[in-house]
């Protein structure tokens, strides 16, 4: 390992004044790094935290696999060359969070492995318990975070004055990307736990849009400078997020009961609407944008024909309609979309020669795969471990095609249908006999 520290000495002499990497490109090391890590924190950890809500056997061997693939891409990235990078840089800064988190997910994963429930212990677990799932939960968004960062470096991004609109890109795209993964979870997953609660999907949603509003509202303009025309236009779009969702928060209940409404997809609308008319120096810029924009307008819009017409104001409960994997698509690309338009990133596509619709096609693409996944991960949870036989989790069953959903309705309508077919069957056997004449005989046997 000192060894390889040495190797890595942080060699600064190739880098340009004012740069933040050196212009050599980057060697097989290191992008054996980058796709090991992607492995790791992308896919493996993921799918080890799914195994591990379903308490299934393959929990361990998975999060084992991913860690050994962590550690060996960790010290690819202390033995490559090429590129130099500045010390102070934000993904090295930020692994240190990293290695604690999975450090401590490790040690709380064999304790628990132990199984140590006498004198204190029984108190203990639990919470070990607890905390290591909310560690569990927490390393997608950690790896999310820093698979970021190891962009942002690699390619030198988001430092000085381009720092302000490379966070608004990158915390505003990933939200909307996490938007859709949510509603596509809520979709398969989520109606027993909305039904607990007693809220609706649209209480969630424009709580969310809310909060959101109340800080975009007064952190998109520096106090003490003069109003710029974007200042005007991102603190306008805060002040109408918190208007309509606290609209959205006062429609979501209605006589106690929990209530659809569409104000959530309006502000997503006009959202779109506001963004795709936001003029930029680069053509490419603007283009950009502007279907960063019409996509989620399409969010919109398809979002309130989901609920208005496909749903008809219902919870959604039951078999997933395929018009509904719409909006979750929707929004993941648009989110795609705003995080590539970052002004360095567009620079840089703009020297090499690349059009903006061969750009925007390979967004929706790494779109597609992502919403992939997450379906992947969806039709796993409901085929491992404990809900591998339909039947063990109350608020969970498997169709036939490994899709979750809630069986109660099912249930009830499917018993609903039975009687009244039986009593449709034995009504036809009376009506059958007094026309027949046969006796009552013929209709014991018909029952």
């Amino acid at each position: 390992m000192n060894v390889l520290l040495r190797r890595h000495e942080h060699h600064t002499d190739k880098i340009p004044d004012g740069s933040a990497v050196s212009l050599d490109p980057i060697d097989s090391i290191l992008w054996a790094h980058i796709f090991l890590m992607i492995i790791a924190f992308g896919i493996i950890f993921p799918t080890g935290m799914v195994l591990g809500l379903t308490k299934s056997r393959m929990h361990v061997p998975t999060q084992v696999f991913g860690t050994v693939i962590a550690v060996v891409a960790f010290f690819l990235a202390h033995a490559h060359k090429g590129r130099q990078f500045t010390p102070d840089h934000i993904h090295a800064k930020f692994v240190i969070y990293v290695v604690l988190i999975m450090a401590a997910q490790v040690g709380l994963g064999v304790y628990l492995r132990l199984h140590l429930k006498r004198g204190y212990q029984a108190l203990l677990r639990p919470k070990i318990v607890r905390v290591h799932g909310v560690l569990g939960k927490m390393i997608p968004v950690v790896a999310w975070v820093q698979m970021l960062f190891g962009g942002i470096t690699a390619l030198g991004f988001c430092r000085s004055d381009h720092l302000g609109q490379c966070l608004a890109h990158f915390i505003m795209g990933s939200s909307f990307i996490a938007y859709g993964m949510i509603v596509l979870i809520m979709l398969y997953l989520g109606q027993p736990w909305l039904r607990r609660i007693n809220k609706s999907q649209e209480f969630l949603d424009s709580a969310v849009i809310t909060a959101w509003g109340i800080v975009n509202t007064f952190t998109e303009h520096r106090w003490g400078n003069n109003w710029s025309h974007k200042d005007f236009q991102h603190t306008a779009m805060g002040i109408i997020w918190w208007c309509a969702g606290i609209l959205g928060l006062l429609l979501s209940k209605r006589n106690g009961r929990p209530s659809r409404n569409l104000i959530p997809a309006v502000v997503i609308f006009l959202t779109g609407w506001a963004m795709s008319g936001h003029a930029q120096a680069l053509m490419l810029s603007t283009k950009v944008h502007a279907t960063f924009g019409y996509t989620l307008m399409s969010a919109g819009i398809v979002r309130i024909i989901e609920i208005s017409f496909v749903l008809r104001d219902g919870s959604g409960e039951g078999e997933v309609k395929t018009f509904q994997h719409l909006t979750p698509y929707l929004l993941i690309a648009s989110g795609y979309c705003f995080m590539g338009a970052n002004e360095e990133q567009l620079l840089l596509v703009a020297s090499l020669n690349v059009d903006h619709v061969s750009y925007l096609l390979c967004l929706y693409s790494i779109a597609f795969l992502t919403y992939a996944y997450v379906f992947s991960l969806i039709v796993l949870y409901t085929k491992s471990g404990k809900n591998a036989t339909p039947g063990k989790n109350s608020d969970l069953q498997v169709n036939g095609n490994g899709l979750a959903r809630d069986h109660e309705p099912f249930r009830e309508e499917t018993e609903n249908r039975g009687t009244a077919a039986a009593q449709e069957f034995e009504l036809l056997a009376l009506i059958e006999s007094d026309e027949e004449g046969t006796d009552a005989r013929s209709v014991d046997e018909y029952k």
